[in-house]
């Protein structure tokens, strides 16, 4: 892991911002097609309004979520609205969006048809995520119904998650795949985050899903 630090939440908007465009840029030089992975929630808000506008052939890059409530994309829960709002837009409207939500009543229900979609285009050539307080990362929570079979090095790609506090259930990307990205950016904000993400460090990701994705990752933190 490297951590990086940033003298405010700008700096390191625009600096995750460009460092994103330029693996995407260096991954389309040889392959015809790239996965990019991101996080839901606000946090991320303002470096997809910086990305959405770099210049690269968005046409051959596909975007996905790390994980999905499961909600309709109408619901103000849906972080499918986050990315139709501020990520697949300008220049990064012509990227092909690969939805985790399928109108069912749970996602075991679509989760073939999902798993059918997505297991192809594996690995995540870029990957950016966030971290909760509680060492959270994607929809892998301590204490989650799924989490020990989702750390699990043989897990599928998808599986859904049932959490404590969690107001519906979760689609998630399992550990090995986040684990497995090409390139993988966590970004974090605040002196509560900066200490969990120490405290994660010295503890199993059973305790702290975190750790799971930590090795060889760029942690970009900003007070």
């Amino acid at each position: 892991m490297e951590f990086i630090e940033y003298a405010d939440r700008e700096m390191l908007t625009i600096d995750v911002a460009n460092k994103l465009a330029g693996e995407l840029r260096s991954a389309l030089e040889h392959e015809d097609r790239v996965l990019m992975a991101v996080p839901g929630g606000t946090s991320p808000g303002p470096i997809f309004d910086d990305l959405c506008a770099a210049n690269l052939d968005w046409s051959r890059v596909d975007v996905m979520l790390s994980d999905e409530r499961w909600v309709p994309e109408d619901s103000e829960r849906s972080n499918t609205r986050l990315l139709r709002e501020r990520l697949l837009v300008e220049r990064a409207a012509a990227a092909r969006y690969l939805p985790l939500y399928l109108p069912g009543a749970a996602p075991e229900d679509r989760m073939a048809e999902l798993t059918e979609t997505i297991t192809p285009r594996l690995p995540i050539q870029v990957l950016l995520l966030g971290m909760g307080a509680d060492m959270h990362t994607a929809s892998l929570f301590p204490g989650a119904d799924n989490l020990a079979r989702a750390l699990d090095p043989r897990a599928p790609a998808l599986m859904a998650m049932r959490a404590p506090g969690a107001p519906e259930p979760r689609i998630t990307l399992t550990a090995p795949v986040l684990d497995g990205a090409m390139s993988k950016h966590v970004v974090i904000f605040g002196d509560e985050k900066r200490a969990a993400l120490e405290r994660a460090r010295s503890l199993k990701p059973a305790e702290a899903p975190i750790a799971a994705v930590l090795s060889q990752a760029l942690v970009h933190w900003a007070p």
